[in-house]
């Protein structure tokens, strides 16, 4: 959802009428997970992609006539399928997709959420009684409730939010789909360097939400960080006590100064981000190890540091160390999704 929020915002506040296609249920190779999406537009506008390009082009054609008709469907693509070939699963792999129409208030209420970097889950009937089709009950992580389908369906959206993961399942007489919507992970720069402009720029197109960390203005400032969503001009220390690093917050470490990075370190450190990482020479990390030691932070914690940062592709342009540490931090966040 997060990565076509956007275009749905735009085409809310142009009253365009929309549907949205979400994956429900995938077996074998099929590329994309349950819970993709993509919405299109009566004007034939398309934001995100349920398979890669595989079935895009009849989930369209399904989508027109579900703008036409007002009638949610639930549509299987599969190698078993006569259709499989004409849309791309020759290969292998099958996918079911619920199909219905935009809900404003749904969405406006979703959209405002995630925006607040508040969890939500939305249960949708998608089988059962035809005349329950596209009912839906929200669940945000403030506990306030949206909508309703049963008592069944609130449990089930209640029990998939707190287990962070988007389920298929039946709800007393309905089959519902519980789709768990999740903040966009955040990355934290300290130090508006020339590498820390090529990294938020990165961090954005694969969906991070960006806050520069430089006391310098002339360092931080949207002039020089126009993709960056937030700059906070304190001091690291401060910063991160007011930004709270979480679960799905990275930090990155690049001023090379030890007034600006050791304070950074020393509060994200014994902290609860899944990364932090800090720029510096193998000596570097030598002296500012024995800084951080000295200042009484532990072993345990120290060997959270990813120091040098980034993986060891060899480049040396700004461009390519921020596409290092970006892989990195990527490769971590998704081997902490699967622990």
């Amino acid at each position: 959802m997060r990565d076509i929020l956007s275009d749905l915002e735009r085409w809310h506040a142009e009253a365009a009428p929309t549907v949205l296609a979400t994956v429900v249920e995938t077996w074998g190779s099929a590329p994309r997970p349950p819970g993709g999406k993509m919405a299109v537009t009566a004007d034939g506008r398309i934001a995100g992609s349920v398979s890669g390009g595989c079935v895009e082009g009849a989930v369209v054609e399904a989508g027109r006539k579900t703008l036409a008709s007002g009638k949610p469907q639930l549509l299987h693509y599969g190698v078993s399928d006569d259709t499989a070939w004409s849309v791309g699963l020759a290969c292998g792999g099958s996918l079911d997709v619920f199909v219905e129409r935009l809900d404003p208030g749904f969405f406006g209420a979703v959209d405002a959420a995630l925006r607040n970097a508040e969890a939500v889950a939305v249960a949708t009937v998608i089988g059962g009684l035809e005349a329950d089709l596209g009912r839906k009950v929200a669940v945000f992580e403030s506990g306030h409730v949206e909508g309703h389908i049963d008592e069944a369906a609130l449990a089930e959206a209640r029990a998939a939010l707190a287990a962070r993961a988007s389920r298929r399942t039946r709800a007393g007489e309905h089959e519902i789909f519980v789709d768990v919507l999740l903040p966009p992970p955040r990355l934290v720069v300290v130090g508006g360097v020339h590498i820390a402009v090529a990294l938020v720029t990165l961090a954005k197109a694969v969906g991070f939400w960006t806050i520069v960390v430089d006391p310098r203005e002339a360092f931080g400032n949207p002039k020089r960080f126009p993709h960056a969503d937030e700059i906070l001009n304190d001091w690291p220390d401060a910063a991160l006590e007011r930004i709270r690093p979480d679960t799905s917050t990275a930090i990155a470490v690049l001023t090379h100064d030890p007034k600006l990075d050791d304070p950074a370190l020393l509060r994200a450190l014994p902290g609860r981000a899944f990364y932090v990482g800090a720029l510096g020479s193998k000596r570097t990390q030598e002296k500012r190890r024995s800084r951080l030691a000295a200042a009484g932070l532990s072993e345990t914690a120290l060997g959270r540091l990813h120091a040098p940062i980034g993986l060891p592709l060899g480049g040396r342009s700004p461009e390519e160390i921020a596409l290092a540490i970006m892989a990195q931090i990527v490769e971590k966040r998704n081997a902490a999704a699967k622990a």
